[in-house]
C-alpha cells in the first residue's frame, strides 16, 4: 500500500488506501470558505469524538473547536469505536448535502438512534447543509 507523502509523518493504526496529502487543513479553514474545497481532496486531524456504533462508517473529528465528519461507504472502511479520544488524520473529497427538513429529521433520528440517545423531532427547526469528508484513508492513534 503506497501511504503517499505525508504518511510516514502519522503514527497509528491506518484504515483505507492511506494519507496522500503532505499536511492537514484546519477545519475551521475550510469551513470559512468551504466552496473553495467542496469536490477536492482534503485532509483533516483532530481528536476524535464520535464514532458510528452500528458500522463504523464515520467519525466525527474536531481541531481546536470545529468538527468534521469523515463518512466512508458502508463496509469499506470500518473506524474502531476504541478510535473516540484519540487523534485522527483523515483525508478524502470535500462533499456538500443539502438536506430538506424531513430528511434532516430522518438524518438526526438515525443519529440518535445509533447513539442510544432519545429523539425530538420538533428539535430540528428546518433544513441543513452539512459538508463532510468523503473518506478515502486515515490514520488512528497517534
Amino acid at each position: 500500500m503506497a501511504l503517499g507523502l505525508g504518511a510516514s509523518a502519522w503514527a497509528g493504526e491506518r484504515f483505507g488506501k492511506g494519507l496522500t496529502l503532505s499536511e492537514p487543513t484546519p477545519v475551521a479553514t475550510i469551513l470559512g470558505a468551504p466552496e473553495q474545497y467542496i469536490g477536492k481532496m482534503v485532509q483533516v486531524r483532530g481528536k476524535v469524538t464520535e464514532v458510528c456504533t452500528m458500522m463504523g462508517c464515520w467519525m466525527q473529528v474536531v481541531d481546536q473547536k470545529d468538527g468534521m465528519r469523515i463518512k466512508v461507504n458502508d463496509g469499506e472502511i470500518v473506524f474502531p469505536r476504541t478510535a473516540v479520544g484519540k487523534t485522527a488524520t483523515a483525508e478524502g473529497v470535500l462533499k456538500k448535502l443539502v438536506l430538506s427538513k424531513e430528511q434532516a429529521v430522518a438524518r438526526a433520528r438515525h443519529e440518535a438512534e445509533e447513539q442510544g440517545r432519545k429523539f425530538d423531532p420538533a428539535s430540528v427547526k428546518g433544513g441543513l447543509v452539512i459538508y463532510q469528508v468523503q473518506g478515502t484513508g486515515a490514520v488512528v492513534g497517534e
